[in-house]
């Protein structure tokens, strides 16, 4: 495990703390659960954001295979 070293502000500190003493868990114990749901959420943004570029990249084409797969649908 790595030790970082961080500069909070003391508001955000003294919320966390207060936060900590209610849950009854550490601050360390946390701050790292914090982190992972972080980036847990920066994870999924980045998926999605990937995958809007992906599915523009193939519109035209899926449209284009739409129309085909309609007309060969009438013919039947």
């Amino acid at each position: 495990m790595k030790s970082v070293s961080l500069k909070i502000p003391d508001e955000v500190i003294d919320e966390t703390d207060a936060i900590v003493n209610n849950l009854n868990v550490s601050r360390n114990s946390y701050i790292n659960l914090a982190i992972s749901h972080y980036n847990k959420i920066q994870r999924r943004d980045q998926i999605a954001k990937q995958l809007q570029f992906e599915s523009k990249l193939v519109a035209t084409d899926s449209m284009a295979v739409l129309r085909e797969m309609e007309q060969l649908d009438g013919e039947a």
